[in-house]
């Protein structure tokens, strides 16, 4: 009983951390730039919306509501879908070493973000629809089709199996990638320019209309994913063990696999291609509080959207007035990281054998 309440008591102590984190992140992320804003006037602007503001604050007004906040939800609503979605997977798989990408849905929704950036001047004169909304909604489609594809390949006589979803994804990123290069391979060199901002991953063109359609999209799975924590610790100890509990287990992998696309595919048509996050992020509170997905779903969210917010605040300040991709930064740190992942599990291996 008393380890019970220790280890409850840790879970509190390290929630309330990540939650003054997140706090602090977001604090700063509005402050910090090129143009500096004091805790005065950061309050009088968000306060006054979206209505006119004071004369003497209509910059702070403009660098705050119009570039600096879009990006801040970009990276909360990013870091948050993108680790719960890798936490789900991980589960999903009962492999610390999975992430989102693992059954193509990165690569999938990276292709057809591509195509669009490619044949925007096509897409510009035949369709009446705003250009900022056809890379999201084509870079969620393409990556919602490849995560069919996945789940279809997988899929015999109703029964899908973990491993054969692996290998199918393993090749649905080979074929995307194939189609990116031979998209880039026919892009100019102005659209050579945006494809590589893009497939490094960055918050930085986040804009409202954007945000409106992809955030709804990662709240709602997200939520849904939430829902089947009980599920992913079943799922844990084998899925013969989870039916004989009760669960449909057919239906809590068909609906981890559709919900996670659908965050995955809505983070890369915002933010373009992000490495690691679904990766360490779940990992490293798995370390703190241990397997219970009850905790680790909700903590692997906070952790992420800080560690994101964190990775954009560095990438503005580096090399400031440049400004570095959050790719190349999470790269930096998830790198390293998946390495050690590795060594640790090729020692687990050896010891098995």
């Amino acid at each position: 009983m008393n380890i019970k309440l220790g280890i409850n008591h840790r879970h509190r102590q390290l929630a309330f951390a990540l939650a003054a984190l997140l706090t602090c992140c977001c604090f700063f992320a509005l402050a910090n730039g090129p143009l500096q804003i004091n805790f005065q006037q950061l309050f009088d602007v968000v306060s006054s919306g979206f209505s006119q503001p004071q004369a003497e604050l209509r910059m702070q007004h403009y660098v705050v509501w119009d570039i600096r906040l879009p990006r801040l939800i970009c990276s909360l609503a990013v870091g948050a879908g993108l680790a719960l979605a890798g936490c789900c997977m991980q589960a999903l798989f009962r492999n610390p070493l999975a992430d989102p990408a693992l059954i193509g849905v990165s690569s999938g929704a990276a292709f057809g973000a591509v195509f669009v950036i490619v044949f925007s001047a096509s897409f510009a004169s035949s369709l009446s629809v705003a250009s900022h909304f056809l890379l999201p909604l084509a870079a969620f489609l393409s990556g919602a089709i490849t995560a069919m594809c996945v789940v279809a390949i997988a899929t015999y006589r109703g029964q899908s199996n973990a491993a054969l979803m692996l290998l199918a994804g393993v090749a649905m990123n080979a074929i995307a990638a194939a189609g990116i290069a031979l998209l880039t391979y026919a892009a100019d060199d102005n659209q050579l320019r945006d494809l590589s901002f893009w497939s490094m991953g960055s918050v930085a063109k986040a804009t409202w209309p954007e945000l409106a359609v992809a955030v709804p999209l990662i709240v709602a799975s997200s939520v849904m994913l939430l829902r089947h924590r009980s599920a992913l610790n079943a799922l844990l100890l084998g899925e013969q063990v989870a039916l004989h509990i009760g669960h449909d287990v057919k239906k809590i992998k068909r609906s981890i696999v559709v919900h996670a696309t659908i965050i995955v595919g809505s983070a890369v048509a915002i933010s373009g291609v992000i490495m690691f996050i679904g990766l360490v992020v779940p990992h490293l509170i798995r370390l703190i509080c241990g397997p219970d997905h009850k905790k680790l779903l909700p903590l692997s969210m906070l952790l992420g959207a800080s560690l994101l917010t964190l990775a954009d605040l560095a990438a503005r300040q580096l090399i400031a007035p440049a400004e570095l991709p959050i790719g190349v930064l999470m790269s930096v740190v998830g790198g390293p990281f998946f390495i050690v992942l590795l060594l640790r599990q090729r020692k687990q291996l050896l010891f098995q054998s």
